[in-house]
């Protein structure tokens, strides 16, 4: 028998290393996220009693939610079954190794009709920085080399939900521009994030200087705004999925309507003519 084993897109190590270097000051994306799910909790109406939210910046969100269960975002959640009416899985999917796997333990720690709240970075994401450096690096080096975490696309990340397991799953995306005075700015401020480079197959050496000099060229040169400055898109996706439960909407079965759509639609209904006479 061969086991297959998950591929490790992400070094766990350098992103714990990362975040650690993190400074509140520069977390602006994640008070954008803790505004939006504030919001959404809002529209939807009910008390939750029972919190966990799965993180990688457990201080920033345990200010936000005092009473809740903070859990990093592991491979393997710290998370029991059945014991939550709300999951947040908040600004990490984007580098977890088995995201579907994430989803799938976050419907597991919900209770019947619990709500899952995820939000991530999304594949527009940095779309200005991936192809300033690739061209640079291509140019300089004759080769590329990995840089940015790949991120989903909203047309394939609804499919995620259902894959783990939701019930009346939904994808939506929100695209926020940033503006930076240079490429060199936005690369110092990503790193004050925590979200500079993790991935498995990055070169372990720092980037040539020359490399980095073109790519802020290339940067400029396409992606300057009216204000001389570069603008950075950070697009967030927010996943919405609820613990399937009896007392839900359900489907009805195929052919058991009572209305035509004819009469539904105040319609006057025609028969098809069945030959070309």
């Amino acid at each position: 028998m061969t086991l297959m084993t998950m591929p490790q897109i992400t070094d766990r190590a350098a992103l714990m290393r990362n975040r650690s270097r993190a400074q509140p000051s520069a977390l602006f994306l994640q008070e954008h996220a803790a505004d939006e799910l504030h919001e959404r909790l809002v529209e939807v109406n009910r008390t939750f009693t029972s919190i966990a939210i799965v993180t990688g910046f457990p201080d920033f969100w345990a200010s936000r939610y005092p009473d809740a269960i903070i859990v990093s975002d592991e491979e393997t959640l710290a998370l029991e079954p059945n014991s939550h009416d709300l999951v947040l899985h908040t600004m990490c999917l984007h580098w977890a190794n088995d995201p579907v796997g994430q989803l799938v333990q976050s419907r597991h720690a919900l209770k019947p009709d619990g709500l899952l709240l995820c939000t991530f970075f999304g594949g527009q994401t940095l779309h200005e920085l991936r192809a300033s450096l690739a061209e640079a690096e291509a140019a300089i080096t004759g080769g590329l080399s990995p840089r940015i975490a790949p991120m989903g696309e909203i047309r394939d990340l609804g499919g995620l939900l259902q894959r783990a397991g939701f019930a009346l799953p939904v994808a939506d995306s929100t695209p926020l521009t940033a503006s930076y005075a240079n490429a060199f700015h936005l690369m110092h401020d990503l790193r004050k994030m925590g979200e500079n480079n993790a991935l498995s197959q990055r070169i372990k050496h720092a980037t040539r200087r020359n490399v980095l000099t073109e790519a802020a060229s290339i940067y400029a040169d396409n992606f300057a705004n009216d204000d001389n400055r570069v603008d950075a898109t950070f697009e967030i996706i927010t996943l919405t999925g609820w613990a399937p439960a009896d007392s839900q909407p359900q489907p009805l079965r195929p052919g058991s309507a009572k209305t035509r759509l004819a009469d539904a639609l105040g319609a006057k209904e025609t028969s098809l003519n069945k030959s070309n006479e």
